[in-house]
């Protein structure tokens, strides 16, 4: 019975052989040196956990019951070595896995840009780094080459050893890009960037997908990772610019509704303003961005007069996205310049007189008086916003 269990064994053999070591194997340097900092930890900790495990063993053998040569001392409670042992071993550990982690956390940095190729091969100014914008979807990847002007969809190709800097962001819901041959796994968010920096060492074709469940489609977001020589690189960007597609704002728009299991696909001209809008969440045209905003309240805000002006900023990614539940769209309009605001004045056949006209200037304080003035009036000559904006 015993020699059957064995021969079972060699059937789960066979299935294990097909598993993908490609983390303990990975094609990039990044990926190698997060590979040698969990594998150095490992056998730090294996240190003390082995002995532990062994010594376990070896006590419940020697004072079992049935050894009657084993050393019986009921009054033993305190050895000075053996205290020393106990606490001096784990203690080094812990400092040699502290200061391991501090260095690869810092060496190994997704926002630091890599300083090598491989080992002993340091980066230099002839190695230019590839720029690759990636726009997590529901539920597909978009990558962006704004040096080439081209797009893809779930498929990504870089020439080997050149570096990557990879610019992250999201459409909706957070996600994770993850290349398990090239670098660990960087989170994909709306309205944030996150950032990776690595590099492809050998030609090959390597799966990426998305390691955070994001829904219904999650299991689709997979797309193939080519490491390409120079020639071949050159190749599959003319094949890119060679697709009739075009990545407008309109066609992004229709690209981020939700869908499964999406084909490959290339665009052969982007809008070069695509992937700012996409980050700031203002894709639609007339909508005001999050920098925009943000810019206004680094002045000093709108202040009161001027919130009546604007509609609620709302990133309302249900309706917008053709969903038939959520509130209908909603996003604040564009504020417009001194020049367009002189301009409707004067088309205008009943705008108050009170509405000056404002400049860029910075504020002092949201909607508060200025120091010295004593009115809204007298504070309408002074510097502001290019705004038009009601006196109270």
């Amino acid at each position: 019975m015993k020699r059957f269990g064995a021969l079972l064994l060699f059937p789960l053999a066979g299935l294990l052989s097909g598993c993908d070591l490609v983390v303990l194997a990975p094609a990039g340097d990044v990926a190698a040196q997060q590979r040698d900092l969990l594998v150095v930890s490992t056998l730090l900790m294996l240190v003390i956990i082995v002995p532990v495990m062994a010594l376990t063993v070896f006590f419940a053998w020697r004072y079992r019951q049935s050894n009657t040569a084993a050393t019986y001392a009921p009054d033993w409670d305190h050895s000075t070595k053996l205290e020393l042992v106990i606490w001096a071993a784990p203690l080094l550990i812990i400092i040699c896995l502290g200061a391991l982690t501090w260095l690869g956390t810092h060496l190994l940095d997704p926002y630091r840009r890599i300083d090598r190729i491989e080992p002993g091969q340091p980066v230099t100014e002839a190695h230019k780094p590839l720029r690759v914008e990636v726009v997590a979807l529901d539920w597909k990847w978009l990558f962006i080459y704004p040096d080439y002007g081209i797009a893809s969809v779930n498929e990504l190709a870089a020439p080997v050893n050149q570096p990557i800097d990879f610019r992250i962001t999201s459409s909706a819901v957070m996600n994770s890009f993850y290349i398990p041959a090239l670098a660990g796994q960087i989170y994909a968010m709306p309205g944030m960037e996150t950032k990776l920096h690595a590099v492809i060492n050998r030609p090959g074709a390597y799966s990426g997908f998305s390691a955070n469940y994001s829904g219904a489609g999650f299991s689709g977001m997979r797309f193939a990772f080519h490491g390409l020589s120079d020639q071949a690189f050159d190749q599959w960007v003319a094949q890119a610019r060679a697709a009739s597609a075009a990545l407008s704002r309109d066609n992004y728009l229709e690209l981020e509704k939700p869908s499964e299991n999406e084909p490959v696909r290339h665009y052969a001209s982007i809008d070069p303003d695509l992937y700012g809008a996409i980050l700031n969440l203002c894709v639609e045209r007339g909508k005001m961005c999050m920098n925009e905003m943000m810019s206004i309240d680094a002045r000093g805000g709108l202040g009161l007069a001027g919130v009546r002006n604007t509609l609620p900023l709302q990133y309302d990614k249900l309706a917008r996205r053709g969903a038939v539940f959520g509130n209908d769209p909603s996003y604040v309009a564009s504020i417009c310049t001194a020049e367009e605001a002189a301009a409707a004045r004067a088309a205008s056949d009943a705008t108050p007189a009170d509405w000056p006209a404002r400049n860029l200037s910075p504020l002092r304080g949201a909607g508060l008086l200025r120091p010295g003035t004593e009115s809204r009036r007298a504070e309408a000559d002074t510097p502001s916003l290019g705004l038009l904006r009601r006196e109270l």
